[in-house]
């Protein structure tokens, strides 16, 4: 089932795939990291002004990993903003996505967590940098192949 804003795409020839609609009715699109930049400009330009949440995950043991963009198409004198998901899936080695931080300036710490805890480079973010971890801490916590450490080093605990 095809939703308004991927018939839109659609119509104007932009690469995507539709995922249908979750469970709240929200339109779900998948974007290529390549035309991720590009998409993302339109989607600010036709409407969709406010990032309600950027977060990311591990799809499965060694498979793809998914930076997950929540936008939000707020207008004066509508009781019901439109709202879209999309998904960006990048390979584990060498993950790399463009960074949405020029476009909608509350990606900044959302897409370092995500690259703090996954390892997904946003390219042009301009702070990706660690955020939770210590910089020297070495692997990402939330992928699924992840290794845990036998020690934890607990540094001014007080």
């Amino acid at each position: 089932m095809q939703g308004r804003l991927s018939a839109w795409l659609a119509k104007h020839e932009l690469v995507h795939r539709s995922l249908g609609f979750d469970y709240q009715g929200i339109e779900t699109l998948q974007i290529k990291p390549e035309d991720w930049d590009s998409i993302a400009v339109i989607l600010y330009v036709y409407g969709y002004n406010y990032l309600r949440s950027q977060c990311a995950y591990d799809v499965s043991p060694g498979g793809f990993l998914a930076s997950v963009y929540h936008l939000t198409r707020i207008q004066y004198g509508v009781d019901q903003p439109e709202e879209v998901c999309i998904k960006v899936f990048t390979p584990r080695k060498n993950p790399q996505i463009p960074s949405v931080f020029w476009i909608w300036k509350s990606a900044d710490f959302q897409e370092r967590e995500s690259y703090d805890m996954l390892g997904i480079s946003y390219n042009n973010h301009p702070r990706l940098k660690r955020i939770l971890m210590p910089e020297s801490w070495i692997g990402w916590p939330l992928r699924k192949d992840y290794i845990t450490p036998n020690f934890y080093e607990i540094q001014d605990a007080y």
